[in-house]
């Protein structure tokens, strides 16, 4: 088996107990100034990094044995959208892609999966098909399983980078995965999209970020 992503640089409080959030902010600004610091090193704005840094934060406490690196999520996040940024969009400081980013129709075309509407185009805004959607890319379906609320907006938004980064965790710890195992690893990966180049890109991807993280 390919060797996992080497170690990140710490998220703040990991083994400490739960952040304490920012008063009246988004719970991941708690995580600001490591953000700022970690993000520059690796080429991630901070925004990006608070979400997938809170989603570590929380899945180390919701599901410890998980132990998922903020580095997946982030290698994730770049090779859906470019970290929010797909099509045009712009990450705003809440965490929300904006104009919303929204896949090609999955009609089986272009080596596409084909997907019926399943949400009516409650999230996706088509009648006829489903689509990707958000920075992480969901389809409705699976966000309408493992959607996520973050941000303590009372909202579970596939287009929040907080609520998806978070989804993407809760996703890929599924089943009692080890995300330090290699196979549990890879096989997160591909059951995310099951596409060998698709997981090879998002190992590179956090191996780049892990070794940047580190540097000095």
């Amino acid at each position: 088996a390919t060797p996992l992503p080497p170690g990140a640089t710490a998220v703040p409080g990991a083994s400490a107990g739960p952040v304490v959030p920012v008063p009246n902010g988004r719970p991941a600004d708690a995580l600001a100034a490591w953000a700022q610091q970690t993000g520059a090193k690796v080429g991630i704005s901070p925004v990006a990094m608070q979400a997938y840094g809170y989603a570590e934060l929380a899945l180390a406490q919701t599901t410890p044995g998980c132990r998922l690196s903020w580095t997946t999520l982030a290698a994730i996040g770049y090779v859906e959208s470019s970290h929010g940024q797909a099509n045009g969009a712009t990450l705003g400081p809440d965490g929300q892609a904006l104009p919303e980013i929204i896949g090609d129709a999955l009609d089986g075309k272009g080596g596409r999966q084909r997907i019926t509407d399943t949400d009516r185009g409650l999230f996706d805004k088509d009648t006829v098909y489903d689509r990707a959607i958000g920075p992480m890319q969901f389809i409705p379906t699976t966000w309408q399983e493992i959607g996520a609320d973050a941000d303590n907006d009372g909202r579970k938004n596939p287009h929040d980078l907080d609520d998806a980064a978070l989804a993407a965790g809760n996703y890929l710890c599924k089943g009692g995965r080890n995300m330090t195992v290699p196979g549990d690893w890879w096989g997160a990966i591909l059951s995310y999209n099951d596409v060998r180049r698709y997981a090879q890109d998002v190992f590179d991807k956090a191996n780049e970020y892990g070794l940047a993280s580190r540097r000095l």
